[in-house]
């Protein structure tokens, strides 16, 4: 099968840990006394775990993607999945699914502001740090590590009103979150079914806010918390920034 599709002899070769013996072992075997050279490169995954077992159907502790998405967006999830090296166990847990998700959105939260205060979104550019660590046997979790300190950098530089080094941390970011699949701007995240929905809710939260402002201004400082009490209420925090005010779902 492997000649049929990919030739006598192909780069990668991927797959479980437990298929070393004696599946693969049995391919090599096979295709060299055929002859061939096979695989020049073996890639094998580690599990994800729960309670310290490998998910499958025969124990019955596998989830369903379609039910971890009730709780969090694909690219969250994905976001989720990196923080282990692809030879490492990840312990699944929804605890940690959802923090990481707050992780992931805070990045968003930048990127977006980065486009506010620069009037356009940063193409993403692909930096040597994390070209680096993409060559040492493709080093995602230290690749999220460095998207952090970029994040760091970012919102000092936002704070600060340094414009190009914003641009840069977001340039930077947008690069490493392209490779890994998780730029938020990707047409496939940008088109999901809850676009419509994102600027319904972002337009009747910028009329509440409209208000809120209102009321600041004509010193009716009651009404003002009230409004804001409410939004908060809804599970959304409200950052008044330099831009005006901003929000964010918790």
């Amino acid at each position: 099968m492997a000649q049929a599709y990919l030739g006598e002899s192909f780069d990668i070769h991927g797959g479980g840990l437990d298929l070393i013996f004696p599946h693969h072992e049995n391919e090599i075997a096979q295709s060299e006394a055929a002859g061939y050279s096979f695989a020049n490169t073996w890639m094998h995954n580690a599990w994800v775990t729960t309670a310290g077992e490998k998910m499958s159907k025969s124990l019955g502790n596998s989830l369903l993607v379609t039910e971890i998405l009730k709780r969090v967006r694909g690219v969250e999830l994905r976001w989720y999945l990196g923080s282990a090296h692809y030879r490492s166990m990840l312990e699944f847990s929804f605890e940690a699914l959802e923090e990481s998700a707050v992780a992931f959105s805070r990045i968003e939260n930048f990127l977006n502001r980065a486009i506010e205060t620069l009037g356009k979104n940063p193409e993403p550019l692909i930096s040597k740090d994390f070209a680096k660590l993409m060559d040492e046997d493709l080093a995602v979790p230290q690749a999220l590590a460095l998207v952090s300190e970029l994040l760091k950098s970012g919102n000092s530089a936002l704070t600060s009103g340094d414009s190009k080094s914003v641009s840069e941390s977001a340039a930077n970011i947008r690069g490493v979150l392209s490779i890994l699949g998780c730029d938020p701007f990707e047409a496939a995240f940008a088109q999901s079914g809850s676009g419509n929905l994102n600027e319904a809710m972002d337009g009747l939260i910028a009329l509440l806010l409209e208000q809120r402002e209102a009321a600041r201004l004509r010193k009716d400082f009651s009404a003002a918390d009230s409004i804001r009490d409410r939004i908060t209420s809804l599970g959304i925090t409200i950052e008044d920034t330099a831009q005006g005010p901003r929000w964010s779902v918790n």
